[in-house]
């Protein structure tokens, strides 16, 4: 089985990306699944519309993180679309859920979300044990699961890989939108990548504009987050899985642009 993940979506010009691209690279790695991570798709959080735009371009389930909570319209959806997902460790009275299991034709597939602490200053539970909890209660025949850790720290991404080896299909980061070179298949059969990298604008920092961010270093008055223009790229991971074990065969680093 053949698992997708996509980096963080920024903005109109990574959806337009997403909805270029996509369906392509579905045919061209004969992908079976697709987690894209959604939560900057409207520069600073996610609207409902802009959650239906990455399900129509191929997207199975979408990830969010720290922006959550930032289109307060979201709040209903999430309670309403299960394959819309909001990190598990926030408080138990949020809106949404932080995990799902999904019916394919290889089986049941797993998809959890977390939000990392270090730097973030979010108001969360600690996400290795919130995840730790999350895998005790998921059936044994379950066999693929799935973590998107939405976090700053390479430190903390690199802990969690490690804290799930063997226990996972495949870890990967999101958030910073700088894809790492680190992708892997860690010795206990699980997938991992530090981060996926980012849906976006090639000339930006981090899918905003450059001399907005630039001005921002030097001081300048904050404003809205403007998009980088021009032509844009999608990072992204796939994963090869063994359906029977749950385990990770192969893994390999995309950028599509």
């Amino acid at each position: 089985m053949r698992i997708l993940a996509v980096g963080d979506v920024c903005g109109k010009p990574g959806l337009d990306q997403l909805r270029r691209c996509l369906r392509d690279v579905q045919r061209r790695y004969q992908v079976d699944f697709t987690v894209v991570n959604g939560e900057n798709a409207n520069v600073v959080g996610v609207t409902p519309n802009q959650c239906e735009e990455m399900f129509d371009a191929g997207a199975d389930v979408i990830t969010l993180g720290n922006h959550t909570w930032t289109r307060t319209e979201l709040r209903e959806y999430l309670d309403r679309v299960s394959r819309c997902l909001r990190p598990a460790n926030y408080a138990p009275q949020c809106p949404g859920r932080g995990w799902g299991v999904y019916d394919t034709s290889f089986g049941p597939v797993q998809v959890i979300n977390a939000l990392g602490r270090f730097t973030l200053d979010a108001n969360t539970d600690n996400p290795f044990v919130v995840v730790d909890n999350i895998l005790a209660d998921t059936p044994e025949e379950v066999k693929i699961r799935l973590l998107d850790f939405h976090a700053e720290a390479t430190s903390e991404k690199l802990a969690m890989g490690y804290f799930l080896e063997g226990r996972v299909s495949a870890v990967w980061g999101t958030h910073t939108h700088v894809q790492t070179s680190d992708i892997c298949v860690l010795p206990g059969g699980t997938g991992y990548i530090t981060d996926l990298g980012m849906t976006g604008p090639v000339r930006s920092v981090l899918g905003i504009e450059v001399e907005q961010s630039i001005g921002k270093f030097l001081g300048d008055p904050p404003r809205r987050y403007a998009s980088g223009g021009g032509r844009c790229k999608m990072e992204c991971a796939l994963f090869e899985i063994d359906p029977a074990t749950g385990a990770c065969l192969h893994a390999e680093a995309l950028r599509i642009q």
